[in-house]
């Protein structure tokens, strides 16, 4: 064993430039999957001072598990899979990547939106097929259409200027962002829900707002909505939304999270064609990566260094 204390990563990798910044310590890989049981193995064999959380979570017994652990550094920016009160009780500080890949998750959300707009991917099949289909398809003009954004941290902002620059209405709720740029108009939810042609959620999953997208919030929406998530899978009652979808309260979804991770298949949204997947890849970009990897490692380090 190293005579250099540890740092446990819960992937198979770190970005090379957050390698050089972590030289005094030890980096200890646990692969791509990395189940509980192997974090709490890991952690009782290496004691590391510090997790750097990619993939998973870390429970009360992984923490257990490593006597010496000072921080939890999440590689992204949403914590949820942290058990944030265990590592308070504890005095184990948990830190996120904040802003390191908001580009790259307000560009998916981008992409899911047009994509669902477009139907991008209904037409491609349709001319892998060869079939024109010109005369028949009608797509959405977004420009002067009303977007609302649940959640305005880096990600939700970011996303709120490529939105206005295709010259959309760009409704926002958020109870704990302040100085909101000007193109950002303040609302409710029930507003968010009466008058948005398309919704996108850009918000941590909390007790509070597990299932925001249900059948009962749904069904307040505009008819034909259009709802995109390159958040969090458990803000959507997936059930509620593929009934909907089929009843046409929503005319399109575009999705990268998803309530289980990686999701089991069947999945209900499968053979869905209103529906457009990605598997949670949105900050997943060769910078986002470097970004995320150097952040973690260097909130890893403020903390260690005190």
């Amino acid at each position: 064993m190293s005579s250099k204390p540890a740092v446990l990563v819960t992937g198979a990798d770190l970005a090379p430039q957050a390698l050089v910044l972590l030289g005094d310590y030890e980096v200890v890989y646990a692969g791509k999957t990395p189940q509980p049981d192997d974090l709490a193995t890991l952690a009782r064999q290496h004691n590391p001072v510090a997790i750097i959380v990619r993939y998973g979570g870390v429970t009360p017994q992984i923490m257990d598990a490593a006597p010496a652990l000072k921080v939890i550094s999440k590689h992204g920016s949403g914590t949820d899979t942290i058990d944030k009160a265990a590592a308070a009780e504890r005095k184990i500080q948990v830190t996120a990547a904040v802003g390191a890949n908001a580009a790259a998750v307000a560009e998916q959300s981008l992409a899911l939106t047009l994509a669902c707009a477009k139907s991008l991917v209904k037409l491609n099949e349709r001319m892998h097929a060869g079939h024109w289909d010109k005369a028949t398809h009608k797509s959405i003009e977004l420009s002067g259409r009303t977007i609302g954004l649940i959640g305005l941290g880096a990600i939700g902002r970011k996303f709120a200027r490529m939105v206005d620059a295709l010259d959309m209405r760009v409704l926002g709720f958020d109870p704990f962002a302040k100085d909101l740029p000007g193109c950002i108009t303040p609302a409710d939810l029930d507003t968010i829900w009466r008058e948005a042609d398309v919704i996108s959620l850009h918000c941590p999953l909390t007790a509070d707002n597990r299932n925001l997208l249900n059948a009962e919030t749904l069904a307040k929406c505009k008819k034909g909505v259009i709802v995109v998530n390159t958040a969090r899978g458990g803000l959507i009652d997936e059930p509620a939304l593929l009934a909907a979808i089929q009843s046409g309260q929503v005319a399109m979804a575009g999705l990268d999270s998803f309530a289980v991770e990686p999701f089991v298949v069947p999945h209900i949204f499968q053979g869905e064609p209103r529906i457009v997947l990605s598997p949670h890849i949105g900050g997943v970009t060769s910078d986002a990566y470097v970004n995320m990897g150097v952040a973690a490692a260097r909130n890893t380090l403020a903390v260690l260094n005190g």
